[in-house]
């Protein structure tokens, strides 16, 4: 199918030359993109060591926060892989390094703060003061945004895998709708294990073990995301 460029933007025209918005991506199109994401997603990063630290040490409260800004930054790599701005996105290099250490310092404040965290019986712990929403979506969208895992799958892999060039709106909205339903399964899922897993806490001794560690893992995330 021809295509428009303007200013590197690749926009899909019928055969009569009009922009074409509403013609759908084919099954198996979707089916594949599906299965790559499921895989690329389902394999432990940064985004899912940070998530299940997070749970692990402070609970499901803010894991709802963290885990959109997580997706929504896969959206946006997303659109810029279907918009065919590649090149855009390296010309703002100096952006998205700022973004990524943004996101590894946030890290590292949660880490220090799993780490210090008082050793006291999951079961009889009063709430703690909750993390803004805001604040872990940012967090998370920062994290998303500023991984070179994310980046190369979407600007160099998902066009290996489907014409982005003949991407419509709609076609769009349907990548963007399986996008956010392989990732709520997939995050769902690391919420959960480390949701069950922070319920068997019986003793302080279990409880400081597990903030440690949850602690190191966060800046281990920390580390990953600004060293790659």
């Amino acid at each position: 199918m021809p295509s428009w460029r303007l200013a590197s933007i690749r926009l899909p025209l019928r055969g009569d030359g009009h922009l074409a918005y509403a013609r759908a991506m084919s099954l198996d199109a979707l089916l594949l993109f599906a299965g790559a994401l499921f895989v690329a997603a389902a394999s432990p990063g940064p985004g899912i060591a940070a998530l299940v630290a997070r749970v692990l040490g402070r609970g499901t409260a803010g894991a709802v926060a963290f885990t959109a800004g997580l997706a929504i930054g896969d959206v946006v790599w997303l659109a810029v892989a279907v918009a065919g701005l590649s090149a855009l996105a390296q010309a703002f290099h100096g952006v998205f390094l700022v973004l990524k250490f943004a996101g590894a310092a946030y890290l590292l404040f949660l880490a220090w703060k799993l780490w210090t965290a008082p050793a006291i019986r999951a079961q009889a712990e009063a709430a703690p003061r909750p993390d803004p929403s805001w604040r872990l979506f940012l967090a998370g969208l920062a994290v998303t945004l500023g991984n070179p895992k994310v980046m190369v799958f979407y600007l160099a892999l998902v066009p290996n895998l489907i014409d982005v060039a003949g991407i419509t709106l709609l076609g769009f909205a349907e990548l963007a709708a399986i996008l956010l339903g392989v990732l709520a399964l997939v995050f769902g899922f690391y919420i959960v294990l480390a949701a069950r897993a922070r319920r068997l806490l019986t003793s302080p001794r279990a409880v400081r073990a597990i903030n440690r560690t949850s602690g190191a893992i966060m800046a281990g995330a920390a580390v990953a995301v600004a060293a790659k």
